[in-house]
């Protein structure tokens, strides 16, 4: 990871300044981390990081784009068996899984471009498990084939501004946009119920440590919004492009909520859906400048430095490319201050900032939902998780 030529995306969280973690071994199942200075952060950031085999991957010049990455080594409870490319992905059963053997033979994951071949599949039984969108619950729950794990995501559905485009460089045109937005009426109509998403108030979810609520919310004033863009220096009629992932129900229906919104301060919205690798590409080209709007979603964890790589001028993933050095300077100040009562001032000023120069326009903290076929159990004790939607799949079992 410290080698840059490895492109990884944590690099970052193991260097400070400069200088590197230094790493060393103590025994066969132990390692020592020394740093160059004291971190409060650090072990927060070791949640996301995992071992590799070294005998598989040592030599690789590039780690991020070796085919050794298509046939993986783990730890888990089952073990790689077959990749078809844009068809499955297939696990089999470790047998010595340290926690106890699973109770299912295999794993299968399948890939579906299209959500409703996706439902149908999950309705003629060829799946088992899917998250579902919250406009397909009631229909699937009207099957009767189907239990459901509703969980909160840790994740943040959010609309960026990217200032690579010079219209977007004005915060007064930030502000006017999000003041025309009603925000718990879109989270109301794109997730269909406040049962499935609440409406967000920082950038940072519940679950992460420091969030506060103590910041701009920009509530609904169609008259603020007007003001705002008039002072903003936007010319008249202007038009705005807003991408978003195709596929994805509930971002479909916030861009349809915003495009009629910001007709009310007479700003067009043109709508851009793109197939999801469509819009991860052109979201990493620094220069990008394909769109003004883009609507996505994040799942970042507990520790509010590992928020620093969507947001740090150079980082990759500053989608918004926001760029400030005091903010930077922030970030890195709240990564080593170890007193918790400084530290919370600080991730404080840090979503203060990102509310008063609207960078990011946080819309609403999800809930997962899991349709499960009924002939399936355990999945409480495999622990639905964000991301990995079971922590634990080895206590799944077919009844």
């Amino acid at each position: 990871m410290l080698d840059a030529k490895q492109h990884s995306f944590f690099r970052s969280m193991f260097t400070y300044g400069d200088k590197p973690v230094q790493v060393s071994k103590v025994d066969e199942r132990t390692v020592k981390f020394t740093l160059p200075q004291v971190s409060a952060a650090f072990t927060g950031t070791l949640v996301q990081i995992y071992p590799i085999p070294q005998h598989v991957f040592a030599g690789e010049g590039d780690l991020e784009k070796s085919s050794k990455n298509d046939a993986p080594v783990g730890s888990g409870p089952f073990k790689f068996k077959e990749y078809r490319a844009g068809q499955y992905y297939a696990l089999t059963r470790f047998d010595d899984y340290w926690n106890g053997k699973a109770k299912l033979d295999s794993v299968t994951y399948r890939f579906a471009k299209d959500s409703n071949a996706a439902n149908l599949a999950l309705q003629n039984g060829e799946i088992n498990l899917k998250m579902v969108d919250p406009q397909d619950v009631n229909r699937l729950k009207n099957t009767g084939k189907f239990d459901f794990v509703v969980y909160p995501e840790g994740r943040l559905a959010y609309m960026t501004f990217n200032q690579n485009v010079p219209v977007m460089k004005s915060k007064a045109l930030r502000q006017a946009i999000a003041y025309a937005i009603n925000k718990d009426e879109l989270t109301q109509t794109a997730f269909t119920s406040l049962d499935y998403a609440k409406p967000a108030t920082s950038f940072l979810t519940p679950d992460t440590l420091y969030k506060t609520d103590d910041v701009e919310q920009y509530k609904f004033d169609l008259q603020k919004a007007k003001e705002l863009l008039k002072t903003s220096g936007a010319p008249d009629n202007l038009k705005l492009r807003l991408a978003y992932v195709n596929t994805n129900k509930t971002q479909e229906s916030m861009a349809l909520y915003i495009q009629q919104a910001l007709k009310g301060i007479g700003v067009n919205v043109e709508l851009m859906p793109l197939d999801s690798n469509a819009m991860s590409q052109r979201s990493l080209d620094m220069n990008n400048t394909a769109w003004e709007l883009n609507l996505g979603g994040y799942i970042m964890g507990s520790e509010p430095d590992g928020y620093k790589s969507l947001f740090m001028s150079n980082e990759a993933y500053n989608y918004a490319h926001y760029k400030n050095p005091q903010f930077d300077a922030l970030w890195d100040k709240g990564a080593v201050e170890t007193d918790a009562a400084k530290r919370a001032d600080i991730y404080k000023q840090i979503q203060q900032t990102v509310a008063n120069d609207m960078t990011y326009y946080p819309i609403a903290y999800t809930n997962a939902t899991v349709a499960v076929d009924k002939r399936f159990g355990g999945t409480q004790e495999a622990e639905p998780k964000p991301v990995y939607l079971f922590q634990d799949l080895s206590k799944i079992y077919q009844k």
